[in-house]
């Protein structure tokens, strides 16, 4: 709604009508983050917010700093208490459910950072805290496949206050996650948020090979939209298709992904983002579909996907 996407089919009334379609459609987890904007997310959902609190589990992050051309780790203590103080006021609450360090800054013993977010617990001005992605950092510097990295930083973590939920990305067509962080987070009983769960909406159906992005949209950049890697990927979408068929008229590849995603355990809990309210209602909606061991089975046999993710 605010970042990294179409500019030009954001409207602000739009987006407010959109959280409010998903939370009468069943869905009550709000994820958000401080960067999407920046700030601009944060506003939009406590407009939201200020009407109906009681209905949402509130979920932002802090920890990333967006400037005219990069983007910067900061955990440093002190921003991370300041952050949450601007969270707060920006949602329009007094409490997020749910705080996650969006990337760990690899200038501060992450220990340090976790320790401030506890803080901000022991306060009353967090319930619980989350990491997102934080080992993106350390495979860049020393090679190691980016979730056992994230595993050893959790493993860091868990020594100064208990971690209650991972948020990476997992999909259909990055399974990744599934080898070590989704299993890691269910034998200690920690969330986990599926991010990216349509594949930036390739899983969809709705993206077609070569029909171009505006430049300020992130997949106009990316190695998996190209006209050559969408195309070479449509068998992935055939699947999720013939899946999507034997479950009646209706029933779309964009359902069948995050039902997929429902089927890995009760702790896997997919984050799909959109723009409308009419996408938002049909992503609860997978909440309702149940994918037999034939369906899962035939999604296990996909070809994996083509082209670089990073």
């Amino acid at each position: 709604m605010s970042w990294a996407y179409t500019a030009s089919q954001r409207s602000g009334e739009h987006s407010v009508r959109t959280v409010h379609t998903a939370l009468d459609s069943g869905a009550s987890l709000l994820d958000t983050a401080d960067m999407y904007g920046p700030f601009t997310n944060e506003l939009l959902v406590g407009r939201v917010l200020k009407e109906r609190r009681a209905d949402a589990f509130v979920s932002t992050k802090c920890g990333l700093l967006v400037g005219e051309q990069h983007i910067v780790a900061n955990g440093r203590p002190g921003y991370v208490k300041r952050a949450c103080d601007a969270s707060l006021r920006r949602l329009q609450t007094d409490v997020i459910d749910l705080y996650q360090l969006h990337r760990a800054d690899p200038e501060v013993p992450i220990e340090e950072t976790w320790g401030a977010m506890a803080e901000l617990v022991a306060a009353g001005k967090v319930r619980a805290l989350g990491l997102c992605a934080v080992g993106a950092r350390a495979q860049r510097r020393t090679g190691a496949r980016m979730h056992d990295a994230t595993v050893r930083q959790l493993e860091r973590v868990q020594q100064v206050f208990p971690v209650s939920c991972v948020q990476a990305e997992l999909s259909v067509w990055s399974p990744d996650a599934l080898e070590a962080l989704v299993p890691w987070c269910a034998s200690r009983g920690v969330g986990f948020l599926a991010a990216m769960p349509l594949g930036n909406g390739f899983l969809s159906g709705t993206l077609t090979p070569g029909q171009g992005f505006e430049p300020d949209d992130m997949r106009a950049r990316h190695p998996r939209f190209t006209a050559e890697m969408m195309a070479a990927n449509q068998p992935i979408v055939a699947g999720l298709r013939r899946v999507a068929r034997r479950h009646g008229d209706g029933v779309t590849p964009a359902q069948v992904a995050l039902a997929w995603l429902l089927a890995q355990g009760p702790h896997v809990v997919p984050v799909p983002g959109t723009k409308r309210e009419r996408w938002a209602a049909e992503n609860c909606a997978a909440a309702d579909l149940p994918l037999s061991h034939e369906d899962l089975a035939e999604i296990a046999e996909l070809p994996p996907a083509r082209g670089s993710w990073d």
